[in-house]
């Protein structure tokens, strides 16, 4: 059973893991397992918008990067990867749905790909997940039939701004700057 805490203590306990706990996924994923997040302590860095999934940063180091994403019913990520970086995720608030992909050929530079699913996972207050190093192609998204928001908090080791995204059934893939909606609970200017 997991002990639920305020968001505030769940940063100063992240902030207490040396750099090679983020170097690998064992340890913060144990720590996601034993340490919940009071859903109602998160509310000042929550920002939601209809169109769009919402990313909305709440603290980073040099080591990794914390950030809330407010996801409303039907919304989806683009398949993604994580530019070689560990990533966790841990859903406070409702429930998602991770689908991951296995990387049969890659050239960013041409901007083609082929990827194949390999499983869909479930995560909700209960069952955080880290993404596999080894397959780190994934997306996030919140079914309709789910029929409810959610947020999930992701902690990305060594904070990076870019990404390949992948259209699995066009076959294309590209990189893509990353912006957060929100800096510790305040709108960014666009």
């Amino acid at each position: 059973m997991s002990k639920q805490v305020r968001i505030q203590d769940f940063v100063a306990e992240l902030r207490k893991f040396a750099e090679p706990a983020f170097n690998r996924t064992d340890q913060v994923i144990r720590f996601l397992e034993s340490m919940t997040v009071a859903p109602d302590t998160l509310a000042p860095y929550l920002c939601w918008d209809r169109q769009h999934y919402t990313r909305n940063l709440i603290d980073k180091t040099p080591l990794y990067e914390l950030i809330a994403i407010c996801w409303e019913v039907g919304q989806a990520s683009s398949v993604h990867n994580h530019r070689d970086q560990n990533c966790w995720m841990a859903v406070p608030i409702g429930r998602l749905l991770v689908e991951n992909y296995r990387t049969v050929f890659q050239d960013v530079e041409q901007g083609s790909c082929k990827l194949e699913a390999t499983d869909t996972v479930e995560m909700n207050p209960n069952h955080p997940s880290a993404v596999d190093p080894n397959e780190p192609v994934h997306r996030v998204f919140n079914p309709r039939e789910f029929n409810q928001r959610a947020v999930s908090l992701h902690v990305y080791s060594r904070p990076f701004d870019r990404c390949v995204v992948y259209s699995p059934e066009q076959g294309t893939c590209g990189e893509i700057q990353l912006h957060y909606n929100t800096e510790y609970g305040k709108k960014v200017k666009t």
